[in-house]
């Protein structure tokens, strides 16, 4: 048989590492030197990098807590919100223009931090419910502000990880197949999608379905129990989901996003009234589930 039609068997391809970041809200959404000692301890535990909150501080408070980030060698990420005021979907072009400015400040201060990726609802304001159905305006005005604020994140070298919530908190964006098309709407590389696994579970009906939905555009995902707590406790569909991101190859982040009341302002702005679990037990126990996920469904060490 000539080299020319011999068939070769080719093995499955392994799906890459994929690097593993825990989110500080846990502690706190104020950016602060409180940070610091938090993420020298998340270092140690072995995390490849931290998420944190992005508001209107100054940005110089972000760049001095990059700073300390890479003399420990983290990488980052960050994750906003936007409101009322701001909000891409609005039918007002004056606050679709807020939106715009509010957003374009936000990658600043994550350039400043040297983060990679802004994550969040940032498809409409948090919260903010119009007492009736998506409109197809409300899906092109959004659009339209991610397309604009997507050139300027491409100058920063920074992904938009776009997230849809549940019912409860947002109405624009429940699901991945709503996500989907408002992504290919916006029509910016730099404008992409996140799966968290706490939202999925209340809006999603089967997990592989959804995160096959999402995947050519998917960029970024929060591990986040149906509780908030230690991802493994709860009953969120783990083994599928770290079976179809292995299956797709996925080498993006997967972040932990798990509350406390250590915040007050921020737990009851987020309707969060109990303590889940310890901080440090979210962290310590839900890194090794993780990397017993990884391990178990084919990631690469």
């Amino acid at each position: 048989m000539s080299v020319s039609t011999m068939t070769t068997k080719t093995e499955p391809t392994q799906p890459s590492s994929t690097p593993v970041g825990f989110n500080v809200l846990a502690w706190s959404a104020v950016m602060s030197e409180q940070l610091n000692p938090i993420a020298d301890r998340l270092k140690t535990i072995g995390y490849d990098g931290v998420e944190c909150f992005i508001d209107n501080q100054p940005v110089a408070a972000y760049r001095q807590f990059g700073e300390h980030l890479a003399q420990l060698g983290l990488q980052s990420t960050c994750v906003t919100v936007v409101g009322p005021d701001q909000n891409p979907a609005s039918e007002s072009a004056s606050v679709r223009a807020q939106a715009v400015d509010f957003l374009k400040g936000a990658i600043d201060r994550a350039q400043a931090m040297n983060a990679s990726v802004i994550c969040g609802p940032i498809h409409s304001a948090f919260a903010t419910f119009s007492r009736r159905e998506p409109q197809p305006a409300e899906y092109a005005h959004s659009a339209e502000v991610l397309h604009a604020v997507g050139d300027y994140a491409r100058q920063a070298g920074i992904v938009l990880a776009v997230e849809a919530l549940n019912r409860f908190e947002c109405y624009l964006c429940n699901t991945m197949s709503q996500l989907s098309t408002l992504i290919r709407q916006a029509d910016h590389p730099n404008v992409r999608a996140m799966f968290d696994t706490h939202h999925a579970n209340i809006e999603e009906k089967r997990f592989p379905e959804a995160i096959r939905t999402i995947a050519p555009v998917l960029a970024h995902v929060h591990i986040s129990e149906n509780d908030r707590g230690t991802p493994g406790d709860g009953h969120i569909p783990w083994d599928d989901t770290f079976r179809t991101l292995a299956e797709l190859n996925y080498t993006g982040w997967m972040t932990i996003e798990a509350f406390t009341r250590n915040d007050i302002d921020f737990a009851n702005s987020i309707n969060v009234w109990r303590e889940y679990n310890d901080p440090w037990d979210i962290a310590e126990n839900g890194l090794s589930f993780i990397q017993m996920m990884q391990s178990k469904h084919g990631f690469r060490a």
